[in-house]
Parts: C-alpha cells; structure tokens; sequence
C-alpha cells in the first residue's frame, strides 16, 4: 500500500470508497482521541516494520465530474474526488483538451493532498488551477467549501500543510475554454526537450510526452520492472538564496524570481555552489538535501539522483534509522503524531 513497499501492518484499516464513509471514519477515529493515518497512494510514506499502532483511513473515493462552466477567465470546472489517482486527473485533462496541469504528469499519489504542498513540476504548480477543496475540518467536523485564496498556497506549502487539520474530500480545477494546447512552456529543460522556445504553447499529448519521458530518464515514473523507481520521490525543494548568492552561480544554473519585479533568487537542488572565495576546500560539491544523520540512506538509494529515497527488496529495516518511522503526509512531518494529517499521503513532486 506504499510506493516503498516497505512497512507492517496497521492496528485497524478502513478502506473508504464514498465521500461518506470517509467522513464518518473520519468522525469516528477522531472521536476515539486514536492515531490516524490517512493513506492515499503511499508514495509519500515510510512505514516501520511494526506497522502502525492506530487506525489507518485508505482514501479511495473515486471520480472526475465536469461542472457548469463558471463566468470568468478559467470558465471549465472540474470536481475530483480526493482518491482519485493524480496521473488519471491529467490524462483526462489532457484527452478533454484542457491546459494548465499537464506539467503535472507523472506525479505519484491521490488528487487529496495535491493541495497540501500545492504540488508542482516543470513550471507548473497546483495553485495556478485550484479553485477551490472540499475540506472536513477536524475542529468543528463539518464539512467545508474552502476557496484557493483562503489556503496560503505557496512554494510547495499551504494553510494545511502548516497546520489545519482535517481531510480534503475532493478539490475543483478550472480551465480556460478547451483549445487542445499547453500553457506557455516556463521551464527550460522541458523546453529544450520539445524543441521549443520558452513561452511556446504545444499540443497537450506532447507536452504530456515529453514530461513523462523526463520523469522516467530519472527513475521518477513508478515502474514495476525499475527498482529505482520504487521510491517515495523526490524530498528537496529548491532553496531561496540571496540575490548577491544567485549572481556567484554558474550563468546555466535555472533561476526564477520570487516576484516578477525581483532579481531571481532560486537556487535549483543538483545545482553546484562554488567554494568560497580564497578557499581551498576543493571543487564546487552538488546541493544535497537530507535529513540530519539521514544522508546515507538517501544518497545510496538510487543511480538518479540523490535526492530520491527508494526501498531495496527484501526490506531490512536495521537499515533504517530507528526515527525514520514514518512520513505521515505532510503536516506531522517524518514522524507519525496523534494528531490527523491534513489528507491522503501523496507525493510532490
């Protein structure tokens, strides 16, 4: 039930496929003042051997609804229910000729959690099509209609990313009219790939395409035949650096300003920080993102990259630092908490 197949069994587990029982599993745990774990697809989790010593909600409400189209600039709404596979939400996007989330593809995990770290890739992120969740508050448990503007969307974060508590039931996209073509392309790398000019608009299916066949090149597509692609995906996020520090990095190295009216001040992972001036340190070394005391367990874990945690059959958990227990997605961190997640495990990435 994870991308890492690693992990024992849980306490109790309840498979939710209605908006309904997931609410009132929900309630329910709540009410018992017991660990929850709400599971969606599992590639942003770790569990340890003994399993999980509470009551485990599988999210796995299904469905895609098209809406009435709405009176402004994105009019073409969609409903997605929380369980419903992320990669399944942008093919159908993709073959209704609607641009705006096919950067997105290939991203592992149920659509829940897409908003709690406003998921993104290749110059797309969740925030620039979100319209709005459905959210079970863990405070008053009723369910709620939250809009995009009221969840701080921000770089890989959210309200409930930061803590509130409670369970997305579903989210709503909107789309400009249906015209068969990609947003602008924003990212180099994927522009290179299609053969294009940053700002191009391309055919949805070869955006599509292209993004996939760059996921997989880094072992970041879920394969049965590639172990490396066993993994909980990627766990950086790029630093925000200073103006006076971006300046000292390779001309090559991508950038982005965090304001349109500012100097670029993103530093992308796998970039190389130059030694300081007058220092003898040796060669520039790659921006490595780990955990304290964690590296080797990330670093060993793929020939792709060494920001991707994979599991390696048969599982050895002594392998394992003991406080690697378990990423409950994503507010409570990498250990589970009695308190509930925000929603379904999911991954970034």
């Amino acid at each position: 039930m994870t991308t890492l197949r690693v992990g024992g069994p849980a306490a109790r587990l309840v498979s939710a496929t209605s908006r309904d029982e997931v609410v009132a599993a929900a309630r329910e745990a709540w009410g018992n003042v017991e660990e929850v774990l709400l599971l969606g697809g599992g590639s942003n989790l770790v569990i340890a051997d003994e399993g999980f010593d509470g009551t485990v909600i599988r999210i796995a409400t299904r469905g895609i609804e098209r809406l009435a189209d709405a009176n402004d600039p994105h009019p073409v709404r969609l409903r997605v229910e929380a369980g419903e596979p992320w990669d399944e939400v942008v093919a159908f996007a993709v073959e209704q000729g609607l641009g705006g989330i096919e950067a997105l593809s290939g991203i592992p995990g149920t659509t829940g959690a897409a908003p709690i770290q406003n998921i993104g890739a290749y110059g797309e992120q969740l925030s620039e099509t979100l319209v709005a969740i459905d959210f079970l508050d863990y405070e008053t448990g009723q369910v709620e209609r939250l809009e995009a503007s009221e969840l701080d969307l921000g770089y890989r974060t959210s309200s409930l990313k930061l803590g509130r508590q409670g369970v997305v039931l579903a989210i709503e996209l909107g789309f400009a009219q249906a015209d068969g073509l990609s947003a602008p392309v924003s990212y180099d790398q994927l522009a290179s790939t299609l053969g294009v000019s940053v700002g191009t608009r391309v055919g949805l299916a070869d955006a599509r395409a292209a993004v996939l066949a760059l996921r997989a090149s880094k072992g970041m597509v879920l394969d049965p035949a590639d172990p490396d692609s066993v993994s909980a995906g990627s766990f950086f996020t790029n630093p925000i650096v200073s103006e006076s520090f971006a300046r000292g990095l390779p001309t090559e190295a991508p950038r982005w300003p965090l304001d349109p009216d500012e100097a670029p001040k993103i530093l992308p992972l796998g970039a190389e920080i130059p030694a300081p001036r007058g220092s003898s340190s040796g060669p520039a070394s790659p921006v490595v993102s780990a955990f304290p005391g964690r590296a080797r367990a990330s670093r060993a874990s793929t020939r792709w990259r060494s920001s991707t945690a994979v599991g390696r059959p048969p599982p050895t958990s002594p392998n394992w630092p003991a406080s690697f227990r378990c990423a409950c997605c994503p507010s409570s961190g990498w250990s589970c908490s009695p308190s509930p997640c925000s929603s379904a495990c999911n991954s970034e990435r």
